[in-house]
C-alpha cells in the first residue's frame, strides 16, 4: 500500500454557525454583510433550516438545529479590509460596525459579531 505524502492532501473548511432566528440571520448575513444564499434545506416545512451562504470566497453554513453551538469564532484571511469596511459603512445599518484595528502582530483586524454570539474575525496582513 502506498502512503500518500502530506503535500497530496487538500482541506477546505466550512464553519457552521448556530442560529436561532432565520429572519434575523437573513437580515444580518444577506442584508448587512452582503452574503448570498447558495442553498437551504429543511426536512419539513417547520423543521430547522440548514443553509449555505457565501461571499467573495468565504462560505459559511448556518443552522437552526440546536446541536450546533453559538459563540463560534472564525478567523477570515482578508484582502482589502478597508474597502470591505467602507462597503458596510455605506449601508447605514443599525448593526454596530467596529473600527478596523491594527494588532500588535502587524495585521489589520475587524471583528463583527452576529446576532447569535458568533464572531467573524477579518484579518489582513500588512
Amino acid at each position: 500500500m502506498i502512503n500518500p505524502t502530506p503535500d497530496t492532501y487538500e482541506f477546505t473548511a466550512i464553519p457552521t454557525f448556530g442560529i436561532s432566528d432565520y429572519h434575523a440571520a437573513i437580515d444580518f448575513y444577506i442584508g448587512f454583510l452582503g452574503f448570498k444564499i447558495d442553498w437551504e434545506h429543511r426536512f419539513g416545512q417547520t423543521d430547522p433550516v440548514y443553509m449555505q451562504i457565501s461571499k467573495n470566497g468565504l462560505t459559511l453554513h448556518l443552522s437552526e438545529n440546536k446541536r450546533f453551538p453559538t459563540n463560534v469564532i472564525v478567523f477570515v484571511e482578508t484582502r482589502k479590509i478597508a474597502e470591505f469596511h467602507k462597503e458596510l459603512q455605506g449601508k447605514g445599518s443599525t448593526y454596530k460596525l467596529p473600527d478596523i484595528l491594527q494588532t500588535n502582530w502587524q495585521t489589520l483586524q475587524l471583528e463583527i459579531a452576529d446576532p447569535f454570539g458568533n464572531l467573524l474575525r477579518f484579518n489582513e496582513n500588512i
